[in-house]
């Protein structure tokens, strides 16, 4: 949780913006999404399409530029509302220290449960807390403020970042990293500014990731993937990306961010899927495929061939044209 509180004038001063409809010594202590905010939130509009959710949020301030119409909104108008988003998730949420380091291997204020098994090469960082039973193989390291369930089992080279949670029976294979960085950027100026990554990444009971996983951490909030769900070698999923109970995720997959999957969703072997849609219960995308809008439950999904982008567009007009032209076909072909 954020230790720190701006008011709405102090940011404006920080971020060079311009109060509206805001009272200016409202107290601000956390950020979140237009749709979760509430009067002591930060959230921001960069893109038109979140329009109607702007108008909709309950967020105490919202950052935009002076285009974006938002009257009686608490707002504050600035020239890159990304960027002011970005700068403001870093002051709530700054990077903490590193506890000191130790040449034992497991922290002093970490907790080991009953029965918990430690190889040689391991590290477990400072406050962390191991459930009974779970066996951490050579070269796992486990950083601060995680929390692993009973019953885990991490074999070698995985890496936990600060603040992970596994629930019970949790598997990770080799080489699998959880909660770094997701990839994300605000270009400033013609520079690329790096966005904090000031959430976590909770792995629910029962799921089980295979060799050389990325599994990024949320900008605020966490990265969830759900109960019973199995993720095969070489996947990526990014930050924010949620997960539901028993999906399928097979090899060489990549999420993007803020992307949604229902329970039971089966995405084949190398499914791309772009950010901020939803995929529905129990639907089906077969390999190779990419996903680039929301799907409704129970959907069964392929295709992609990748040529240049107007070539592609103009063959994807002209292939669902194609069934009108052959039921007319068909009706000159009886008339005839």
């Amino acid at each position: 949780m954020s230790q720190l509180a701006f008011t709405a004038q102090e940011l404006a001063a920080r971020l060079g913006g311009v109060l509206h409809d805001c009272p200016p010594d409202r107290s601000l202590t956390e950020v979140k999404p237009l749709e979760e905010a509430g009067a002591q939130a930060v959230s921001f509009l960069a893109n038109p399409r979140y329009h109607r959710k702007a108008l909709a949020s309950e967020a105490g301030l919202i950052l935009a530029d002076a285009k974006a119409e938002l009257e009686g909104k608490p707002r504050l108008v600035m020239e890159n509302p990304y960027w002011g988003f970005a700068q403001v998730v870093g002051w709530l949420f700054p990077e903490p220290e590193p506890a000191p380091w130790s040449h034992h291997p497991i922290h002093a204020t970490a907790k080991l449960g009953a029965g918990v098994r430690v190889a040689p090469g391991a590290t477990v960082g400072a406050r962390a807390v191991i459930g009974d039973r779970t066996v951490i193989h050579p070269g796992v390291h486990i950083g601060d403020d995680c929390e692993v369930g009973e019953g885990c089992e991490l074999f070698s080279g995985v890496v936990l970042y600060r603040r992970t949670r596994l629930g019970d029976r949790v598997r990770i294979h080799a080489n699998s990293v959880i909660g770094s960085d997701g990839y994300g950027y605000a270009t400033v100026n013609g520079r690329h500014e790096k966005i904090p990554q000031a959430g976590y990444v909770v792995l629910a009971d029962d799921v089980e990731v295979g060799a050389c996983v990325t599994v990024d951490r949320g900008v605020i909030g966490p990265t969830v993937i759900g109960r019973g769900t199995k993720v095969d070698n070489l996947c990526q999923i990014a930050h924010n990306v949620e997960i539901g109970e028993h999906c399928l995720i097979v090899s060489q997959v990549g999420i993007s961010g803020s992307t949604t999957l229902g329970d039971h969703v089966t995405l084949a072997g190398k499914v791309g899927t772009a950010g901020h849609i939803h995929i529905g219960s129990r639907s089906i995308v077969s390999g190779n495929s990419m996903v680039a809008k929301d799907v409704p439950e129970g959907s069964f999904l392929s295709g992609y061939l990748a040529r240049p982008h107007r070539q592609w567009m103009e063959c994807q007009a002209a292939l669902n044209r194609l069934p009108g032209l052959i039921r007319r076909l068909g009706r000159l072909a009886k008339e005839g």
